[in-house]
């Protein structure tokens, strides 16, 4: 009896030294890894921290915009008033008036409308995060930080988000799990420039530009120098993921969307911000969604310089809406045009405007993304809702 207990005696003081010598080696080898890891970690650029919160003891103010009265003096009619508020342009909602529903931003940007959970998400940015707005009590609240410098978002048939990245240079989906899945970030081995802007049309093909704004400076996003030889519009295959160019010939393809029945495409050209004889304007090319093929492009609508056009949206009618903001601090706000180009008129807003979406549960409610702020207004048009 003695004699086994003092063998299993020995055998635990070996298991002991046996484990105690395991323990050490693995203490070793995570502080080599740890080393690893700060090494690796100091020749990279954190994602996270691109920028910083707006601080502010005076925001400006939520709600209807000062001096606002009905009809809203925010909405100008291109066409002489010849009935009860600005005639022939379906901004006009009756008892309405321009608001604004969040504030506190440094570049609010890529707006998009999820019905089902009746929000806003929309891009901050240079501070590196994706913000949500809940329409039903107006709660503002980060959805998702570090963002990689997201810009343009919009959303899929089957409800996931689909965004544009400055720093992964990607294009991703957020899955419903909330996972998220890496659509597009490379043509011909090469990474793509700075995402921007995307749409999805109905057979679930992607369809994105690539500009090269969030790689100029580490304002909104990463410096890095551009891979692709020219600023491209593509698409991606909805089986095969393939990633191809539609279109090559722009100077920055900034805002992106289709016609209600998918056989026009609005792309704009916002070059002007690479010198003054570069355009400044929204083409429209014919297209066949199914196979990629897009023909006969010509300008729709030319963008009074030096002002610029960003994002764009189209209603159920064909109209197209599209901001304006960079120059003339008059031109700043919304432009609505008839599917011929004819020009219908003006939302006002009181900073430069990068884009819009339209939401509300009637598909009416305009949302506009307007620099530290979002504004919203109540129209007579609905939205196409074809992301």
């Amino acid at each position: 009896m003695t004699n086994k207990l003092l063998s299993h005696d020995q055998g635990s003081d070996s298991k002991a030294v046996d484990r105690r010598g395991v323990l050490r080696g693995a203490a070793a080898i995570a502080a080599a890894t740890m080393t690893i890891r700060s090494a690796s970690g100091a020749t990279e650029t954190p994602f996270g921290q691109t920028g910083a919160p707006t601080r502010s003891t005076n925001p400006l103010p939520l709600g209807p915009l000062p001096g606002s009265r009905y009809p809203d003096s925010h909405l100008e009619s291109a066409h002489p008033k010849v009935s009860f508020g600005p005639a022939g342009f379906p901004a006009f909602a009756g008892t309405m008036a321009v608001e604004r529903v969040a504030t506190g931003m440094r570049w609010a940007e890529g707006p998009v409308y999820f019905p089902a959970g009746r929000y806003l998400l929309f891009s901050d940015i240079p501070n590196n995060r994706i913000m949500r707005f809940s329409e039903d009590d107006g709660h503002l609240s980060v959805f998702r930080r570090p963002s990689m410098n997201s810009n343009g978002n919009t959303i899929d048939r089957e409800g996931r988000l689909i965004t544009c990245e400055h720093s992964g240079r990607q294009v991703t989906r957020t899955e419903l799990d909330g996972s998220v899945t890496i659509i597009a970030d490379k043509y011909n081995g090469k990474k793509l420039n700075s995402p921007n802007d995307a749409v999805v049309a109905s057979d679930g093909s992607i369809w994105f530009t690539d500009p090269v704004y969030g790689i100029g400076g580490y304002y909104e996003g990463l410096k890095a120098e551009p891979e692709q030889e020219k600023h491209n519009v593509y698409r991606v295959d909805p089986k095969t993921g393939d990633v191809k160019v539609v279109v090559d010939d722009f100077v920055e393809p900034n805002g992106i969307t289709f016609s209600p029945d998918e056989k026009r495409l609005y792309v704009i050209d916002s070059g002007f911000t690479d010198g003054p004889d570069i355009p400044s304007h929204i083409r429209v090319f014919d297209v066949e969604i199914g196979s990629g093929k897009v023909s006969n492009g010509k300008v729709f609508a030319e963008m009074p310089k030096p002002t610029i056009t960003d994002g764009m949206r189209a209603d159920t009618a064909g109209r197209i809406w599209c901001s304006v903001g960079w120059g003339d601090p008059n031109e700043d706000g919304v432009r609505c045009y008839a599917p011929d180009g004819d020009l219908l008129g003006k939302i006002h807003i009181p900073e430069t405007v990068a884009n819009l979406c339209f939401g509300g549960q009637q598909r009416n409610r305009l949302y506009i993304c307007g620099s530290t702020s979002v504004y919203a207004v109540y129209t007579s048009a609905q939205g196409a809702m074809k992301p």
